[in-house]
């Protein structure tokens, strides 16, 4: 191997230059060795990866099981919020608690919940009677277990005080409510407060989550209600945590759901919806029982076109089978790295929908870049070097590709990931790219052996039949003629290229190339490009997280109409937040009384101490120390009926005989609009810097918190790992690559769509979810796997212009990446028709992710690349140098043998 070292070029050019020289070769060598003992042993190929696939894919059958713990999966792993509900839950049982930490979708435990509404115009605290037969239908709903019968009363949780059923307080204001109805007396009328109300006996009761649709009378000093549209009712179960109070709990929330259903058969003037405590879970794995046959409808129409798109005219050269091996060598490797997955007790959840389509994405990319490659390979040269040319050609940018594909997914799969299903996604695709490569150099290249040989000995391309001899075609009817041609009547005598009659050759060389390369179609195409950049950038501006889990369930699910009404009607107050104070504190201090009141201040309390301080003034007593703050609380003020309830939110510990108040606990609820999501996570933003600059030490919580809690950092996280270590690793192989300027062009093509798809699925009501972040991760990939083999031709082509090299590189790989992106994007058609959230998300993803990488490999990049570097006059100036020497020695020839200067 010799290197000239070009006039005024640096040393240290030449050997990076000898090096990138070294490392290709020495890739494409081991790539062509390999195709070499993939040709010389198809059967060998063949058969282990199908013997993998029977092994693996059995056992998945037989080891399949769901994923049944919601939280693990999509909540953060490691956040503040779940150190903050051990802490609080050391202090005050949850279980005890669950009526007062109220919550929209995460409630703890087993519970059974209902909302009923009423007509629009009507006011539902008028049916009161109605009401309280539905919840006398619940108290009375009875389960069986092991011959015993069980009804609310055996399952509910107690109150400490009486050792009665936690109920809602709107049941006691329904009773009141009743009574005054039956009595008919307009003094015994109960006038009913929001968000807080007075009940029957003395209690100041907060409302504001079992009360929805208010209106309230005008100009009302103390907020006096005057209708609502709704009311919700949440029914607590009791955790012991045994699997027997488990299974029963079970039991009664299906009954739940099912006595809710048949009463809302028998009432039609109130609308019912009900949730339990499985409904989430159910309804996410929903989808996946709906996306079963629009999978399999997905499947077939990639099938079909593959197969179209494989097919020619000429029966000799056509592989409509291969096209179809292809896809089902992609679908048999993600059978294997299913049961792989279930063999090492991984468990299946609904965001693993994703991983066939991500798979086929990637797979049948290797599958038509090989078909590309086969047809630029020699026709007489023997099939089993044509394969090696083909693995030669191909598998250097494959094997490239794949690599990145195992690092970005490797890297979301890493510890810094810190969604759980994020993880499990991208350890299982990491497994489905590594089995993805080997089916397709084994099981795929062994189907291409076959078909080679096929096509070296003439046999039709579908019915695996001799072909006739041109004269014997031309004594037949035309029918027989066009099923049987093998394109010799096509091809002149100057062709040697028959594979270039594939329609989707021709129509590129024909007409797309020229079109796209047009002097007057580049300008439209910068245009389009500001547009795409503008719109991409003013999305880009608009990211918000997509914490609510309602993103992942099933679009026509209950727990989706049951989230839609409460978010309708009860999106006034945000979800109860526990305000646990954990530190001995001075209550009796003016100042330290001060410093509550600053930080309740903007919500509404739920607070022993506020009843407390009023209690104390209106009886005119003087507690400004410690002995009497507490003596006065504990004997007079906690006995009472009215705040007897308060004793479950203060500890006392007793030294000798001293009493100090260890810790204790209040509830704030904040006002918020119908985006309750996002103001909830800016409330805890707000209030835990607090915690630790106020001399006050506490911690807030709700269970909501364990799902929201820097949610937006935790999916945004992986992606940008993956990112960051695509970019590490074209910015260090910047110089051991083809090509150093392949891969600037690569990197701003892949930030360009990256940010394209970002940008416009934000503008497409598409949040910061698991799913959207995984398809960003997918991105990154997908547009390597198609920019990449394009750039790096066309700064290799050694045409005198970029005009001729883009021609050349649409070209070569232009059929490859319109077969893979138009069989992607028809395959993504069928989940248009699956009613999930999750789905829809997907489709979207994808579908932005298919047209952008299209939209930059036929028309941005084909105008751009001809526009700026690599520049190609030195490619002009070789040619030249060269033709003038031949012309020299013809001239010396001349002059040294003029007698055969016709020879010459």
């Amino acid at each position: 191997m010799c290197f000239l070292r070009r006039p005024g070029a640096p040393a240290s050019w030449i050997w990076w230059r000898m090096l990138r020289q070294v490392l290709r070769r020495g890739l494409q060598s081991f790539c062509h060795r390999l195709g070499l003992c993939v040709s010389r042993h198809p059967v060998f190929f063949l058969t282990v990866p199908a013997v993998l696939t029977i092994t693996f894919g059995l056992s998945a059958l037989n080891r399949f099981q769901p994923e049944g713990d919601l939280e693990r999966l999509v909540a953060p792993s490691h956040s503040l919020a779940k150190i903050e509900r051990s802490l609080a839950g050391s202090l005050f049982p949850l279980d005890q608690s669950k009526s007062q930490l109220y919550s929209d979708l995460h409630t703890p435990g087993r519970y059974g919940r209902v909302i009923l509404l009423s007509p629009p115009g009507d006011n539902i605290l008028l049916q009161a009677e109605g009401i309280l037969q539905t919840h006398r239908a619940v108290l009375e709903m009875k389960v069986n277990h092991k011959g015993y019968n069980y009804t609310f009363s055996h399952l509910c949780v107690l109150r400490n005080q009486d050792k009665k059923c936690v109920l809602d307080d709107i049941i006691s204001v329904l009773e009141d409510l009743r009574q005054a109805a039956v009595s008919n007396k307009t003094t015994a009328r109960v006038q009913v407060r929001y968000p807080n109300t007075k009940l029957k006996d003395g209690r100041n009761s907060f409302i504001g989550h079992q009360l929805g649709g208010v209106v309230e009378v005008p100009n009302s000093r103390d907020q006096r209600v005057k209708s609502a549209r709704a009311i919700q009712i949440t029914y607590y179960l009791q955790t012991y945590g045994s699997a027997t109070q488990d299974l029963i709990g079970e039991k009664w929330e299906n009954e739940f759901c099912k006595l809710m259903k048949k009463l809302q058969e028998e009432h039609q003037d109130l609308q019912l919806y009900s949730l339990a405590s499985f409904s989430l879970w159910r309804d996410f794995h929903k989808t996946s029982i709906l996306a079963r046959s629009k999978v399999l409808v997905s499947l077939v129409l990639i099938l079909t076109t593959a197969t179209l798109s494989s097919s020619m005219k000429d029966c000799l050269r056509s592989k409509p089978f291969l096209g179809l091996l292809g896809v089902l060598t992609v679908c048999i490797s993600i059978a294997t790295a299913a049961g792989i997955f279930f063999i090492t007790d991984g468990k299946y959840n609904s965001t693993l929908l994703g991983i066939p389509f991500f798979a086929m994405g990637h797979g049948t990319k290797g599958v038509f870049e090989l078909l590309s490659g086969w047809r630029r390979t020699r026709e007489n040269l023997p099939f089993k070097d044509r394969v090696a040319d083909a693995y030669s050609d191909v598998m250097v940018t494959y094997t490239m590709t794949s690599s990145l594909y195992f690092i970005t997914f490797g890297m979301g799969a890493s510890p810094f990931t810190n969604i759980e299903a994020v993880k499990v996604f991208c350890q299982n695709m990491c497994v489905s790219i590594l089995l993805n490569y080997f089916y397709i150099f084994s099981f795929f290249g062994s189907c291409l052996v076959f078909a080679g040989q096929l096509e070296q000995n003439r046999y039709h391309s579908i019915f695996c039949c001799k072909i006739p001899s041109a004269e014997y075609l031309d004594r037949k009817p035309v029918w027989f003629q066009t099923v049987m041609s093998d394109g010799h009547q096509q091809t002149s005598h100057h062709e040697t290229n028959p594979y270039q009659h594939h329609f989707i050759q021709h129509f590129l060389r024909e007409h797309y190339n020229e079109w796209i390369t047009n002097i007057y179609v580049k300008p439209f195409v910068v245009i389009l490009y500001l547009i795409y950049a503008s719109f991409s950038f003013m999305g880009c501006l608009q990211i918000s997280d997509g914490a609510n889990i309602i993103n992942l369930l099933a679009s026509d699910s209950p727990s989706v109409s049951y989230a839609m009404v409460q978010q309708k009607y009860f999106s006034n107050y945000s979800p109860v937040i526990g305000f646990y104070i954990y530190e001995p504190l001075e209550y009796w201090n003016n100042s330290v009384q001060e410093d509550l009141r600053r930080l309740c201040s903007g919500f509404t309390a739920v607070s022993w101490m506020e009843q407390y301080y009023q209690f104390l003034k209106v009886s005119n007593i003087s507690a400004n120390n410690k002995s009497d703050f507490i003596s006065v609380l504990q004997s007079s003020f906690l006995k009472k009926p009215e705040f007897q309830h308060f004793r479950n939110d203060i500890i006392f510990s007793k030294a000798g005989d001293e009493n100090n108040i260890i810790a204790s606990r209040l509830y704030l609820v904040a006002r918020t609009s119908r985006d309750k999501q996002k103001e909830v996570i800016e409330v805890l933003e707000k209030l835990r810097p607090l915690s630790l600059s106020k001399s006050i030490r506490f911690i807030v919580f709700n269970p909501s918190f364990v799902f929201m809690d820097h949610y937006g950092l935790s999916v945004t996280v992986p992606v940008l790992i993956a990112g960051s270590g695509v970019l590490l690793v074209l910015v260090l192989t910047f110089f051991l690559v083809i090509h150093p300027l392949g891969n600037f062009w690569l990197i701003l093509s892949v930030t360009s769509i990256e940010l394209g798809v970002l940008g416009l699925m934000t503008l497409w009501n598409i949040d910061m979810d698991c799913i959207s972040i995984l398809c960003l991760i997918y991105t990154l990939n997908f547009a390597i796997d198609h920019c990449a083999p394009l750039l790096y031709t066309f700064v290799l082509a050694t045409e005198h212009t970029r005009t001729q090299c883009i021609k050349s590189s649409l070209q070569e790989h232009g059929t490859a990446i319109l077969q893979n992106v138009t069989s992607f994007l028809i395959g993504l058609v069928p989940l248009l028709f699956v009613p999930s959230n999750l789905t829809f998300t997907l489709f979207k993803c994808l579908l932005l992710t298919g047209g952008c990488t299209l939209l930059h490999c036929f028309v941005i990049l084909p105008v751009f690349l001809t526009f700026f570097p690599p520049s190609k006059k030195h490619h002009k100036k070789k040619k030249r140098a060269k033709r003038k020497e031949r012309e020299e020695i013809e001239c010396i020839e001349i002059q040294e043998n003029p007698d055969h200067v016709t020879t010459v």
